[in-house]
């Protein structure tokens, strides 16, 4: 199962606390897999591999346009974060996951796995995405008439770290983010293709619905293909209420009901149940 929270706008110190909070109580096999979905005020991260020239501005000029930066363990280069755009941190075992030949999954696979669910969200509002070989992400213009590099843009961003089995940090995609701010970076360490967003790739007559709503279409997507059912949280003291009576589960020779809204999920498998 896969469990997962909208979280609304959280700065990106706290996003961080709770990401440990969250991993290490699925280290301690007290949670099931659990996606937490989310936005950050303005700031721009560098992952383990991240050069600090790909950060265009100043110091000056990133406190004068209140962007904060911060070095952190995923891989990759700089990204952006800020309002409109969807970031998710998948907290998943991968002890606990398979790939399509049946073996326990491999970070590369999982971060397929994430770029596939991303491209089916894209789907669900007539834009066409892919991949690029070599580059991780998830592409627009790939079906555009004779493309060129330009005309290959990304709308998200994937980055994660492993420890111990736990996956940590993970996506960041462009819904109705003020590309501008991009200009500070150059996203990826890449300088030869543009970034895009979902308002700019959409057709004219699709109308997006809020960045809440399409978070739960992103975790109805990263249930179909993770193959696993997906059960929406209220909140985080919601996930550690979950985690606390998971600890104190009966014996096994104590009779037990099943929950009404596992009952649902079986009914309903493409929409995710509100806990």
């Amino acid at each position: 199962m896969i469990e997962y929270l909208y979280l609304g706008r959280v700065a990106y110190d706290e996003a961080l606390r709770i990401q440990a909070e969250v991993a290490g109580l699925r280290l301690a096999g007290a949670i099931d897999n659990t996606l937490l979905l989310l936005e950050h005020p303005p700031v721009l991260t560098l992952g383990r591999n991240a050069s600090r020239a790909n950060v265009l501005a100043s110091d000056e000029l990133l406190t004068a346009r209140g962007v904060t930066l911060h070095e952190i363990n995923r891989g990759g280069d700089v990204t952006y974060h800020g309002p409109g755009q969807l970031v998710g941190y998948p907290i998943f075992d991968l002890r606990s996951l398979q790939n399509s030949n049946g073996a326990r999954l491999g970070p590369v696979d999982f971060v397929r796995m994430m770029e596939e669910a991303l491209i089916r969200l894209c789907g669900v509002y007539g834009v066409r995405a892919g991949r690029i070989a070599g580059l991780t992400g998830v592409w627009c213009g790939l079906h555009d008439p004779q493309p060129t590099p330009a005309r290959e843009r990304k709308i998200g961003a994937i980055g994660i770290h492993v420890s111990r089995g736990i996956t940590s940090h993970g996506f960041a995609f462009n819904v109705t983010t003020d590309l501008r701010d991009f200009q500070l970076i150059n996203p990826c360490g890449i300088t030869d293709k543009p970034v895009t967003s979902l308002n700019i790739e959409v057709p004219e007559d699709v109308t997006l619905p809020s960045l809440e709503r399409i978070s739960h279409l992103t975790a109805s997507q990263f249930g179909h293909v993770f193959a696993q059912q997906v059960l929406a949280v209220d909140s985080l003291d919601a996930l550690r209420a979950h985690a606390e009576a998971k600890r104190n589960f009966p014996a096994n020779d104590t009779p037990l009901q099943i929950p009404s809204e596992l009952r649902r999920l079986h009914t309903d498998p493409d929409s995710p149940t509100q806990a």
